[in-house]
């Protein structure tokens, strides 16, 4: 008989999942959460205590095409074993890309150097009831220069207190945004992407519903260069849908993926 294995091994796991029946990626005591429904699917494919940790955190209704996570698992399994395992046992609604055995000192969170997000817009007259719960509609023309003009006020290391839900509760609110890219996309859609070191809570969905403000001609682009200076969260217009947006790249190293072009 095989002896037991005693030793946990941490495997890498690129995810994607549609949001829409989460209350987000962590555990919680209310709701459903996708870092909870992994840890369930693991726990019949090893033995002891089972840990995953996630690159960052997605709130309600946000989707991942590139969530990364690590799993700590106690298993005879190998990385396509355990890759073709997880994905039996999921929901539909969750996949699981790739996996791979890592060392113990790579972490999906602190190894972690940028991110990537994508906000997406559908500009028609009349949505798709195929893109329900994909995308913002907001039909009609927006200003794309003037966004673009904006968004460059954005970019860099600033205080975005203005720019989260929860910014009175952190001490420190400020974070570098590298790039964001504002592209026209097919069937009149618009895509917005955010590439920073890290995000506040509705960080990402606020900035977006400040640029289509600035796109509606209702918020002049220096507007946001003064709430980068003064915080005031009731002056920026109200946070974008979660539905829109999705973790979409986690950087690690020096991340040398360039963004689209077309830029801020």
């Amino acid at each position: 008989m095989a002896e037991p294995l005693a030793e946990a091994r941490r495997f890498r796991l690129l995810i994607e999942y549609d949001g829409a029946a989460y209350g987000g990626w962590q555990i919680q005591p209310n709701a459903p959460s996708v870092q909870a429904t992994l840890i369930k699917a693991a726990r019949d494919l090893g033995t002891g205590d089972i840990d995953v940790q996630g690159s960052g955190r997605t709130d309600a209704g946000v989707h991942a095409f590139g969530q990364v996570a690590h799993l700590d698992l106690v298993t005879r399994l190998d990385a396509d074993e355990l890759h073709r395992a997880l994905n039996a046992k999921l929901p539909r609604d969750i996949r699981v890309r790739t996996v791979q055995a890592v060392s113990d000192d790579f972490h999906a969170r602190y190894s972690a150097t940028s991110k990537r997000y994508l906000y997406v817009i559908d500009q028609a007259r009349l949505l798709s009831v195929f893109a329900r719960g994909r995308v913002w509609h907001v039909p009609g023309p927006l200003d794309i220069a003037e966004m673009r003009q904006a968004a460059r006020r954005l970019v860099g290391r600033h205080d975005f207190s203005a720019f989260s839900s929860k910014a009175n509760t952190r001490p420190d609110n400020v974070r570098l945004l590298r790039a964001i890219r504002i592209l026209p996309g097919r069937h009149e859609r618009l895509l917005l992407v955010f590439e920073g070191e890290g995000f506040l809570y509705n960080m990402v969905r606020t900035l977006v519903g400040a640029l289509v403000a600035v796109g509606h001609d209702r918020l002049p682009p220096v507007e946001l260069s003064a709430a980068l200076d003064h915080g005031d969260r009731s002056r920026i217009p109200a946070t974008a849908p979660p539905y829109g947006l999705y973790l979409w790249r986690v950087l690690y190293g020096r991340g040398t993926e360039p963004l689209p072009e077309g830029s801020c």
